[in-house]
């Protein structure tokens, strides 16, 4: 499901794609992220976000289906050249680099990136008030992130795949990276898809949000068109109500009474909602906006009654 997505060029393009293993599978999924965006990841944790981008960059074979990276098959058949357009931060570090300086893993990320800026590299560790000189290993968890973060955007890739990379960052070094990310995206032509569980990232950066859920895609939206619907509404009613009667309303996807003869409403169709309880009577004593949290909630708890 892809709501409010409109036709645009894609930069990941996914149908049917599966990746399944013993304990966990991923997808099916078929979806598309445009290109020259913001997509935000959104999930609890373990539900497949990660997956997702190890699929992408083929570190993670998937089992069926077909996904498709600027444009470029993701395969064995798939040409390789792609990943030198694509910057990633990965949620974990690798251990194998913990013996590497910052410096030295920038020279053996240089070798493998035709566009790689050495110019820009030391900018954005400088920016990031990053240490270059010392092991990776001994790095803080937030210095070690700024590293990876210079690292990913040295060679000003086309898609920048980041999972949870405001991870141990500091206040000061979460707003630099902020201005960073929005400088990338001014280019216009640029992609970026970030996993995070902070909401204030996916408010000001994201233009889509997609919700993962135990491996399956709750959907796609538009982030302003999603805040806008989803509202919370309390009213009055005959206490002892039929809840089926308040779910039956047009956008309800959650009912409960918080009172005698008070409701909380959960609508993803807010206009319809509040027009609807007029015609039944209903008085409305209060209306918000749901926060992401309440909405992804609402979101598995249908999945899961669909299951």
């Amino acid at each position: 499901m892809n709501e409010g997505l409109i036709a645009q060029e894609t930069a990941i393009s996914l149908r049917g794609a599966a990746v399944r293993r013993r304990h966990f599978t991923l997808g099916p999924l078929t979806l598309d992220i445009p290109r020259g965006m913001v997509t935000a990841v959104v999930g609890p944790n373990g539900s497949g976000k990660s997956t997702l981008f190890r699929l992408l960059l083929q570190m993670e074979p998937y089992d069926e289906g077909e996904a498709k990276l600027l444009g470029e098959r993701v395969g064995p058949e798939g040409d390789e050249r792609r990943k030198t357009r694509v910057g990633f931060v990965a949620e974990l570090p690798h251990p194998y680099e913990n013996g590497l300086t910052a410096e030295e893993k920038a020279r053996f990320a240089s070798a493998w990136y035709p566009k790689w800026d050495w110019d820009r590299y030391r900018k954005l560790m400088r920016k990031f008030e990053a240490e270059g000189g010392t092991k990776l290993r001994k790095l803080s968890k937030g210095m070690r992130r700024k590293v990876e973060l210079a690292i990913a955007m040295a060679h000003d890739p086309e898609l920048l795949l980041l999972d949870e990379p405001s991870s141990g960052l500091d206040p000061f070094a979460w707003k630099t990276m902020l201005e960073e990310l929005h400088r990338y995206m001014e280019q216009g032509d640029r992609t970026l898809v970030i996993a995070t569980h902070i909401t204030e990232e996916i408010r000001r950066l994201a233009d889509y949000v997609l919700f993962l859920h135990r491996g399956r895609s709750l959907g796609l939206y538009e982030k302003d068109q999603l805040f806008d619907a989803w509202r919370v509404f309390a009213i009055q009613a005959a206490p002892g109500l039929d809840r089926a009667r308040l779910l039956a309303l047009p956008g309800v996807q959650g009912a409960a009474e918080a009172g005698p003869g008070i409701y909380r409403l959960e609508s993803d169709r807010a206009v319809e909602t509040e027009e609807a309880c007029a015609r039944e009577g209903y008085k409305q004593l209060s209306a918000q906006r749901m926060e992401l949290e309440d909405i992804l909630a609402c979101l598995v708890r249908k999945e899961e009654a669909g299951r």
